[in-house]
């Protein structure tokens, strides 16, 4: 069926009827749910690690929160009446009240998974696709468990007051509520709702002219009685208005004249949130390894205190030079994923140990980088001028707070650090094994005789293209910058263009970065070439060695590897909006990319064929030869790597947009005919797992962990007893900031404002 109708009775219609909804914007109830497992790895810490990681953890849950603030102008209200529900009455004693109340064991069911989705999403829009979803059971029923549960009858102005404030937004799928972007295209609360994409160009040519980073800020506009428009770049910072000793960020607070507009630089966005993050960061200090920990931690302190991300990179120079710690962690607004502009980090924190089996095929790639890196099919002036041999280590993530868990890690983001200084990854062991782990009966779109070599092989590939993915693909590949005194650092006389055959024309001048230059395309370009790294590199016999695999099961992995990239092409489909053109997952569009790639290279190698399922519904298979994988897949993957690498390197956006635009875009054009296809592909599509994590909790001076059933009640339970001290504190905190801001979007504005 076509989109839905506007408004939120469609949500009402939606569970009445059944199987005909509109699965895009709800969650199953028969989700995956599985929880990380660390128990081991946490065992095996001293009592000094274990406090180290348990404030760790504690700073990264509370960071977490301004997620919700990052996402939808409901969100923090959502969070809230969820959480005052749920102190009340745990999953299990609402469930009697709810039943009492008339609704069914499916509609509460399906209560559940929307409160677990909302905890593990940090919002109510996925964060792995952008899309809204909603309660898939009728809204006056919900409106009843609600206004008759304890937490009402405690507290009822203020659940009455939570919920008009978010009742009608958490069931709205008007047109622009159901995906996150900018403008018409979405809505977004890293901008105000009138913002445009011109707006945030604009606002991306003033940072940069300001050489400010706009990976802690929020753009807030509004239009005086003139109609001119003023802008506030708002950084994150506990410190706000208040007189402070100088620092680097305290002479950029003020107003600026730029292009016409006027720019106000302010600070103290989610200052209490980022209080509470300080808090545990000095606790952890206390427990700090080595002298590198130490002044990692006092860089993020300052950071957070003062808004400045100069402080951010100082931390995460120390954090590099802290090679192979039993505890790893990384805090701080890092991904620029969900910014429909993409520069603005979403803020996470992660929390894990070290696996030392796995981590010692890691090193073992490492070792062979410099070689491999020579592999690659640029000239090498494309190339960093020195490999700085970074940390590869693979981890049981004990906290992954945010608002979803990556598989595995490249970072820092910023290049200055990441060209001169280095960078880490990381793979998350304990998250590969549960999120990615599938069930014969579930994989769509192979042949029959490919589902069992996939998932015999699907995991020991994945590690392998995590691998490459991450050291060699976000690893590799220089900038060509002009620095501020006019100095560059690549000879232009001696350099030459493989593609043109000339001199370079283009480059990085001071200030710019490959996210201000590429901007909506950066991440999922770069994510295009890490991952075509992998593809690529996973053919060379050593890579497969390090991992152990010679023989008959190397060539099976190759051919997993490639048939998984090939299918994932497929599978991304579900991740396009036709109605606005666009993209909502940077990996997803990548990976659509790469399948375009080896169709184009014809012969037989890749098909993608409609069919008929065995249910009479709609289906479709994806074929690889895998004889075809080194004499065609190869040289056809060699091209493109080269020219998405040349691009990259020279700053040459025009020529970067042609080529990836050209690859990501959806037609019905035959033989494939990607946009009906894109109706098979939400046909059967399967939602991606929620993961329930443990929490930490302090008795006198042992650190517990505290685990939790794999189910929806199991997340829901996580999340009550995460904030043992300050819950309620926290909810009004939340509602506060979201209702001081509201006005922003005409959206909830009529919020008390002691909410919580």
């Amino acid at each position: 069926m076509g989109e839905p109708e506007a408004g939120s009775e469609f949500a009402n219609r939606a569970a009445a009827a059944g199987p005909m909804a509109d699965t895009q914007y709800i969650l199953p109830n028969d989700i995956g749910v599985s929880s990380l497992d660390c128990r081991e790895a946490f065992r095996l810490l001293s009592p000094t690690e274990r406090l180290y990681a348990h404030h760790l953890s504690r700073a990264a849950w509370y960071g977490g929160l301004a997620v919700l603030l990052q996402t939808s102008p409901e969100a923090p209200y959502i969070y809230a009446l969820l959480s005052r529900l749920f102190r009340a009455q745990d999953p299990d004693q609402l469930r009697q009240h709810a039943l009492a109340e008339g609704l069914t064991e499916e509609e509460y069911q399906a209560f559940l998974v929307y409160a677990a989705g909302v905890y593990s999403n940090m919002g109510n829009y996925k964060s792995f696709g952008d899309t809204k979803f909603v309660p898939n059971l009728p809204k006056e029923k919900l409106e009843h468990v609600i206004l008759g549960s304890e937490a009402a009858q405690h507290h009822p102005e203020k659940v009455r007051g939570l919920w008009q404030t978010c009742g009608e937004l958490m069931f709205s799928l008007e047109p622009r509520l159901r995906h996150l972007g900018l403008g018409k295209e979405g809505i977004t609360t890293y901008f105000s709702g009138d913002c445009t994409m011109e707006d945030a160009k604009l606002a991306q040519d003033f940072l940069d002219s300001q050489n400010l980073s706009a990976y802690n800020t929020r753009l807030f506009k509004e239009v005086d009685q003139e109609g001119k428009p003023r802008y506030e770049v708002r950084l994150a910072s506990v410190l706000g208005t208040e007189p402070t000793l100088d620092s680097e960020v305290t002479s950029k607070l003020k107003s600026y004249e730029f292009r016409g507009s006027q720019f106000q630089v302010t600070r103290g966005d989610y200052a209490p949130i980022l209080q509470k993050v300080v808090e545990q960061l000095e606790k952890a200090k206390a427990y700090a390894a080595n002298s590198h920990q130490e002044q990692m931690l006092a860089q993020y302190i300052d950071s957070f205190t003062q808004g400045s991300i100069e402080a951010h990179k100082r931390g995460s120079r120390f954090w590099i030079q802290d090679k192979g710690p039993i505890v790893e962690s990384y805090i701080g607004f890092i991904e620029s994923y969900r910014d429909p502009f993409g520069s603005r980090g979403e803020f996470e924190g992660f929390v894990a140990m070290v696996n030392k089996a796995m981590s010692a095929k890691f090193e073992r790639l490492v070792a062979s980088a410099e070689q491999l890196l020579k592999e690659l099919p640029w000239p090498p002036a494309f190339e960093k001028d020195k490999f700085l041999t970074p940390d590869f280590t693979s981890l049981d993530v004990l906290t992954f707070a945010g608002s979803g868990i990556p598989a595995g890690i490249n970072i820092p983001n910023y290049d200055d650090l990441r060209q001169t200084e280095g960078f880490k990854n990381v793979s998350l062991g304990n998250v590969l094994a549960v999120a990615y782990a599938t069930q014969r009966e579930k994989l769509t779109f192979l042949e029959e005789d490919d589902k069992d070599l996939y998932i015999r092989w699907k995991g020991p590939s994945f590690d392998v293209q995590v691998g490459l993915h991450e050291l060699l693909g976000h690893g590799s590949g220089k900038l060509f910058v002009q620095d501020e005194k006019g100095a560059f650092n690549f000879d232009q006389e001696a350099v030459i263009n493989p593609e043109t055959g000339e001199q370079i024309q283009s480059w990085y001048r001071s200030g710019e970065t490959w996210d201000s230059k590429f901007s909506t395309i950066a991440s999922s370009y770069e994510e295009c070439r890490a991952e075509s790294v992998g593809l690529y590199l996973c053919l060379h016999p050593q890579v497969l060695e390090i991992f152990g695999f010679e023989g008959a099961d190397a060539e099976d992995v190759i051919y997993v590897n490639w048939l998984n990239m090939v299918r994932a092409g497929l599978l991304a489909l579900e991740f396009y909006t036709p109605e606005a053109s666009n993209w909502r997952q940077a990996h997803m569009q990548a990976r659509f990319v790469i399948l375009r790639v080896l169709l184009e290279a014809g012969e037989g190698l890749v098909t993608v064929t409609p069919t008929t399922g065995s249910d009479g519904r709609p289906d479709a298979r994806v074929r690889l030869d895998r004889s075809k994988i080194r004499s065609v897949g190869r040289p056809a993957l060699e091209r493109f790597l080269r020219r998405l690498q040349v691009l990259k390197s020279t700053g040459d956006v025009a020529g970067g947009r042609a080529l990836y635009e050209g690859y990501a875009a959806v037609t019905d054009a035959p033989p494939e005919c990607f946009l009906t296809l894109r109706d098979t592909v939400l046909l059967r599509k399967e939602s991606r797992k929620l993961i329930v994590q443990p929490n930490t909790r302090l008795e006198g001076s042992e650190v517990q962990l505290l685990e939790y059933e794999a189910s929806a009640a199991g997340l829901i339970r996580s999340f009550s007893e995460r904030f043992p001290e300050d819950g309620p504190e926290l909810e009004a905190v939340l509602t506060q900031l979201a209702t001081a801001d509201a006005r922003f979007w005409n959206g909830p504005c009529e919020a008390p404002s002691d909410q919580a």
